[in-house]
């Protein structure tokens, strides 16, 4: 911004951007953060924050790693350096929310671990993160310190592989020990003039392939070191001929579309067909054998033959089958059709679509039956079934009652709403498994649609659920919303046939999986459809004593791209041992240890009730810092606090966050279909979309620095401004401001707010114009009028955050004198105010202590 620009002043007390007038509660200073001492960092540590040595005689110079010259022999025992554990008071030092944008703590290996001195030779935390950077090497230490041992596992970060490429190994050369099956990694041994290899997870020794050392292409000798696999932790291979059990699939695409009133009266039919026309150059079709199918669903099923192009009959003719218990399928070879083959009679097609059914009566759906049908058709070949549907399917197989009842919603007996009201769901689920159907639900009904049984068909086959409640294509948000997360979810190219196994150092064992797949032997999840947009969380168990400086973990996804090729990712992550419960503490990552909970509660809800899932977390915060007072505080208070170390100070206001998440909140207004859709999130977002739908993004607008909302000189991206923490003591009644969970957006106006903001923002100084709920942003000739669209965008924008995902977040304008509902709504993502039946994080850290003290 120009500095001899005038600036706005946007309140009657003289309030500048960026200045800190008067009226705010400022953040807690971030000087009462002490900075964590990271390999290599240089600085001198602010007095409260000295750290407690426990290593003997390990100096700060010896936590410098230099790059070490490519070593062939085994490797010299060696003590790593560990993190540091700086303890912090949570009652004196509040909590401030830069605390959670902080890096894991970093991974501090014995020099010469890895085989190749590379930078990437260890998984990057996008990838893979552990709960603890410091593995005990004991059960009993593991359980002594009440801290899970588990991996969040994200082996994609975007929608397309252009916008997240790794480094392929080209030649089909794989090396993969004799006995566990572990892949040649970064982590390996050469021994015998490295003629042979030692693996890292079993000790076994192995040979090295002949044509390791060999460019076939080139036909000469070639650099082993230089092989992506020594190098770098994440890389893909392109797998031979013995890695297939047939040839590669094709992607297939079958839509079960919804075509009864609710549907056809809610655009939902119009708009679906507009976007598959659209997003057909989208669809991933780069090999030309993509294949799409379509089917009609009411109280009948309607299939649709769709002739290649430059038949006789061009048109595509629809084939209605009224028996829903053994529903036959008509001609099989016209219902699943090329996309290249087909291209223009599939325009015509979709055009053609809404017409048929629209002056339809029937509100029956048999979506159930559709689903057995549409699972016959494409069972063959494998390849996803995509569900958009508005109503409850009430006729033939899988049928569902109505069974909300406001009555339970808020007491013990809510959690029975949340449980699958038809086996049908999941025993259908797991048979597609088998034959490589996966299932993404699109949901659209105003009326209760069952999202809690209709989930379990995306959670058993590596789908997802989307929910649109009270969705309507007459509001161009509902339709724009939708259009472009359709058009992101058809262009996405996911892996087919897939299936991800995780292996480990001897002695280290994967317990526990969680995520949208099926288990299919105890270490083995099968994924009909491998998707972008998901992590996976793994729960390790420590089997045998570990004698080992150091472990590793290897997660390898074998899947069939979209252009046919059989590939298979793997990702190899490091991480030193450790027998001392300080380590063990100063190493824990407090966003890993959160995503793993959140997997854990929404077991607990689905099985045991949402009074089980938050007692549990509650119990298992105060089980945390117990643990920590007995054994690394001395038992000590200190002035009667409540004592974590820096890298945790977050974890217990994140628990609270979980608990007052939409998905397991105490409360009587939430309808238990939003509830499941939240419990489908809670149990799939990859880590930063899961940490701020716990803990949403606040930002405050109108007094926002002069270089946020602007493009950053040097990266050309957009800067935020400074995020506040969820308290309402942050709001000042004249504000604009600006809170993002993920889902939805809320943009909240200040009841006196200056006619000069609302006309910059919204092109009309009188309040009671601005429209409320949900909205888009007028875009106005204005510089701050730019700039607050450009957070609100940058702010949804989920590339910057290393995620893929389809979601684009509802934008509500809240007034803080207007609809009280819509106003209730936004305070409930306040994590740090009382709400609903909640408690304040005051009160959560005062009856934390209680209980800790006791």
């Amino acid at each position: 911004m120009d500095a001899n620009k005038k600036k706005r002043v946007y309140a009657q007390q003289g309030y500048d951007f960026g200045a800190n007038a008067a009226g705010t509660v400022p953040q807690a200073p971030l000087q009462s953060m002490p900075v964590p001492m990271q390999a290599g960092a240089s600085g001198i540590l602010p007095p409260q924050a000295v750290p407690v040595q426990y290593d003997a005689g390990v100096t700060p110079e010896a936590l410098v790693q230099p790059m070490q010259q490519v070593n062939i022999n085994a490797q010299q025992p060696h003590i790593a350096p560990m993190n540091q554990l700086y303890p912090t008071d949570l009652i004196t030092q509040p909590f401030n929310v830069a605390e959670l944008d902080q890096p894991p703590p970093p991974i501090n290996l014995p020099p010469n671990s890895s085989a190749t001195p590379s930078p990437y030779a260890n998984c990057p935390p996008k990838y893979i993160r552990s709960t603890l950077n410091c593995v005990p090497t004991t059960h009993s230490l593991l359980k002594k310190s009440g801290l899970p041992f588990a991996l969040v596992i994200q082996p994609y970060t975007s929608l397309h592989d252009s916008e997240d490429p790794v480094p392929v190994v080209p030649d089909q050369v794989i090396s993969r020990c004799r006995r566990c099956r572990a892949y040649i990694n970064p982590f390996v041994n050469f021994l015998d003039h490295g003629h042979r290899w030692r693996c890292n997870m079993c000790n076994l020794t192995n040979d090295v392939p002949q044509a390791f050392d060999w460019d076939a292409a080139q036909q000469k000798a070639a650099d082993r070191w230089q092989r992506p696999e020594l190098n770098y932790a994440v890389c893909e291979f392109v797998a031979p001929q013995e890695y297939m059990v047939r040839p590669p699939q094709p992607l297939v695409y079958l839509f079960l579309i919804d075509v009864t009133f609710a549907a056809v009266s809610s655009g939902l039919l119009a708009t679906s067909a507009r976007c598959i026309l659209e997003s057909l150059d989208r669809i991933p079709n780069a090999d030309g054998r993509t294949r799409l199918g379509f089917m009609a669903v009411d109280s009948s099923l309607h299939y649709f033959a769709i002739p290649r192009d430059g038949s006789e009959n061009n048109d595509p003719h629809m084939l209605v089958v009224s028996d829903l218990d053994e529903p036959f399928l008509p001609t099989p070879m016209d219902l699943l059709v090329n996309l290249s083959e087909c291209r223009q009679n599939i325009e015509s097609f979709l055009e053609k679509l809404q017409s048929m059914f629209q002056d339809t009566p029937i509100n029956n759906s048999a979506m159930g039956s559709a689903l057995r049908a549409g699972h016959k058709l494409i069972s063959p070949v494998g390849g996803k079934i995509t569900v958009l549907s508005a109503s409850l399917p009430n006729i033939g197989y899988g049928k569902l009652e109505v069974r909300e009842d406001k009555k339970m919603l808020g007491t013990s007996k809510e959690g029975s709403l949340l449980q699958t009201a038809n086996s049908f769901y999941k025993s259908f689920a797991v048979e597609c498994s088998k034959n490589q159907v996966s299932i993404d639900m699109f949901l659209f009904s105003s009326q209760y649609q069952d999202v809690a049984t209709l989930s379990n068909l995306p959670r058993y086959t590596g789908g997802q659920t989307y929910f649109y409640p009270g969705w309507n294509a007459a509001r161009p948000e509902d339709a724009i919303k939708f259009a472009r997360e359709f058009s992101d979810y058809l262009s996405s190219e996911i892996g087919l046939e897939a299936v991800l196994r995780v292996r480990a150092t001897t002695g280290l064992r994967m317990s526990t999986f969680y995520g949208n797949f099926f288990n299919r032997s105890s270490d083995l999840c099968a994924f009909p459809a491998f998707p972008r947009d998901q992590a996976y969380v793994v729960e390790v168990a420590i089997d045998e004593t570990i004698a080992k400086p150091y472990v590793c973990m290897q997660a390898a996804v074998l899947h069939t791209t979209c252009n046919g090729e059989r590939r298979i990712r793997v990702l190899t992550l490091a991480i030193p041992t450790t027998e001392t419960m300080a380590n063990i503490y100063a190493s824990a990552d407090q966003c890993a240890i959160a995503q793993y909970f959140s997997h854990k509660a929404v077991e607990r809800a689905l099985g045991n009730g949402l009074d089980a899932a938050r007692d549990a977390l509650q119990t298992k915060a105060i089980d945390i810092l117990r643990t920590y007072r007995k054994e690394l505080a001395g038992g000590n208070m200190g002035g009667g606090g409540l004592q974590l170390p820096h890298n945790l100070r977050a974890l217990p206001v994140l628990f609270l966050g979980l608990i007052k998440n939409v998905g397991l909140r105490k409360s009587a207004q939430i309808p238990s279909d939003l509830r499941a859709a939240a419990l489908a999130l809670l149990s799939t977002l990859p880590l930063p979309l899961m940490i701020q739908y716990i803990y949403p993004h606040f930002y405050s607008l109108h007094d926002m620095p002069d270089n946020a909302g602007i493009p950053d000189p040097t990266t050309g991206e957009i800067l935020l401004p400074p995020r506040c923490n969820l308290s309402s003591e942050r709001i000042v009644p004249y504000g604009l401001y600006l809170i993002d969970d993920g889902v939805n957006q809320f943009l909240w106006v200040g009841r006196d707010a200056v006619p000069a903001l609302l006309q910059d923002v919204f092109g009309n100084e009188d309040r009671a114009v601005i429209k409320q709920g949900k909205t888009t942003m007028p875009v106005l000739d204005n510089e701050f009028n730019e700039r607050v669209r450009a957070v609100i965008d940058k702010s949804k924008d989920h590339k910057w955050k290393g995620v893929g995902s389809i979601i684009v977040p509802t934008l509500y304008v809240i007034k803080e004198d207007g609809d009280p509902s819509l106003k209730l709504w936004a305070q409930t993502l306040l994590v740090e105010d009382r709400a609903d039946q909640g408690v304040s994080l005051q009160q959560w850290m005062g009856m934390l202590r209680e209980k800790v003290i006791q």
